[in-house]
């Protein structure tokens, strides 16, 4: 009754169930260890913001780089704002509108600098043009703000290129911009939040970090591919079982069939005697 599961279309649909279903597997484990990340990564972060703030030279120094495990920690600062060594950062929008980052090199007291993304602005008529800037406080300046990694294109997906305006950049990338500075540059980058004295005008704040759902959407596609494996299963049995049925249906309605006299065969014609023997 089974010997159908040997044709030729057949194998070929046993061939495409036996590779969907390690295919899924392996989806699934992909899955939930991108939301095992995810969620490891939302909870350093969450504890990282509620950690007690700490001296920027307690977690980076000049020349050195700032690990993931400390991404987001509150850090404090002290030095003098280098304005002419200040820089925006184009294709940051915020609230909707395109703008720019405005980051300036706080120098500290042993000479070396950190670079202080002070905040957001509104782009000008054309990208080309420079925006209008608060300029820094002028003076010692005490700091605080979110540590963060140096931005790379690996790390964030944006691809850098030469030709830009002056004074224009696309990525905070401490490495590349302390070559272009008369001092040393910490490895990662402040995100200020607050500092004294305050600022008669600044940039807007940037937001808190949108820490996402620490990777809840990763484990529902994970338990979807891993679904789908029951469902690939489920129907490859249920096809079986309906071709059988039907294989059998037919079957037992042959006999049947061939037992049924074929019309007009020696059959008597109304009104006529059965034929005999005789001339």
């Amino acid at each position: 009754m089974y010997r159908f599961l040997l044709r030729p279309r057949w194998l070929a649909f046993h061939l495409l169930v036996l590779l969907l279903i390690p295919a899924f597997v392996f989806l699934g484990r992909w899955q939930f260890g991108r939301y095992e990340e995810r969620s490891a990564a939302s909870e350093r972060a969450h504890a990282n913001i509620a950690a007690a703030t700490v001296p920027l030279a307690e977690l980076d120094r000049p020349g050195a780089s700032v690990p993931e495990a400390v991404k987001f920690r509150t850090v404090t600062v002290t030095g003098r704002f280098d304005q002419a060594h200040e820089l925006v950062v184009r294709r940051r929008p915020q609230n909707g509108q395109a703008g720019f980052y405005v980051i300036t090199p706080l120098v500290t007291a042993d000479g070396a600098a950190v670079i202080v993304n002070r905040g957001w602005v509104q782009m000008g008529p054309t990208a080309e043009a420079p925006p209008e800037v608060p300029p820094p406080t002028a003076g010692e300046v005490s700091v605080t703000g979110r540590l963060r990694p140096a931005e790379t294109e690996d790390n964030t997906g944006i691809t850098d290129r030469a030709g830009l305006p002056p004074r224009q950049v696309l990525l905070i990338d401490t490495a590349k911009l302390a070559r272009t500075m008369p001092y040393k540059l910490f490895g990662g980058y402040v995100e200020l939040t607050a500092q004294q004295p305050v600022a008669a005008a600044a940039p807007d704040p940037v937001p808190e970090p949108d820490l996402g759902g620490g990777g809840g959407l990763n484990l529902a596609y994970a338990v979807q591919w891993w679904l789908f494996i029951g469902i690939a299963i489920g129907g490859w049995f249920t096809l079986i079982r309906r071709e059988a049925h039907d294989l059998r249906a037919e079957s037992d309605a042959a006999p049947a069939t061939d037992a049924l006299p074929a019309p007009g065969a020696d059959q008597p014609v109304a009104g006529e005697a059965p034929a005999t023997g005789g001339h």
